[in-house]
């Protein structure tokens, strides 16, 4: 135990980095076989892959957040980002009867969303809950209009989401290459623009359930591509294609 309290001093009084694997807490050991937190860090703030979405991702590309918005699940970051750019927003959503501008409906197929839609469609965290991933990307490039844009956010390394694995199946972990090969299927691959975020130390500790303001931000920032924590995409549907009904 003093051993270990002496390479905690280190680490956390000298900055030092080449500490026994602990994290910066007192006490609060890495070298552990469970997580610090399961809550993937909401609980006491915001959680690393959401950091990389609202702080990176979703602000470099605010601008195409405009016009008529479609978001899945909820309409956060269409009002966060998207501003009096946005004239009508609305929400996908797989529950019935929530009203309002609420559309119910299954994205592997949402028939009842008319081609050629919306300006732009945000999904985050969305496809690892869905088996059929091809055909909610089929979905996407059919509803969005010429022109239109779709920005998805995909974790690449996380761990599992127990209630939504328990209440509705969570399926795939995503690399920056699956990501394109399956937009690839419905997109123009000169129109898909693919990045990633994170590293080890963003990884691990997002895995243990580190909040963002546990890790500084160079920290954050410094990207390694061979951790792929988070993945961006962002699919623009060419000015000339049209979808049939």
């Amino acid at each position: 135990m003093g051993e270990n309290l002496y390479q905690q001093a280190r680490v956390t009084v000298l900055h030092e980095l080449g500490g026994v694997g602990l994290d910066w807490r007192w006490g609060n050991s890495l070298r552990r076989t469970h997580p610090i937190r399961r809550d993937f860090g909401w609980q006491s703030g915001r959680p690393i892959d959401r950091y990389y979405t609202e702080e990176r991702f979703l602000p470099a590309y605010q601008a195409d957040i405009r016009g008529r918005v479609l978001e899945i699940g909820d309409d956060r970051y269409t009002k966060q980002f998207g501003g009096e750019r946005v004239v009508r927003s609305e929400i996908l959503h797989v529950s019935p009867g929530l009203g309002g501008n609420v559309i119910q409906a299954d994205l592997t197929d949402a028939r009842q969303i008319a081609s050629d839609t919306y300006d732009c469609v945000i999904l985050t965290f969305t496809l690892q809950f869905i088996f059929d991933v091809p055909a909610a990307i089929t979905t996407l490039a059919r509803i969005v209009r010429p022109g239109g844009v779709v920005l998805a956010v995909v974790p690449g390394i996380s761990q599992i989401s127990r209630y939504d694995m328990d209440h509705w199946g969570e399926f795939w972990r995503f690399t920056s290459l699956s990501a394109r090969r399956l937009f690839e299927g419905a997109f123009r691959a000169q129109d898909i623009t693919i990045t990633t975020y994170g590293n080890v130390l963003s990884s691990l500790a997002s895995l243990h359930g580190l909040h963002s303001t546990e890790l500084t931000t160079a920290e954050l920032d410094h990207h390694d591509r061979d951790y792929e924590l988070v993945i961006g995409i962002r699919a623009v549907k060419p000015l000339d294609q049209r979808t049939e009904a």
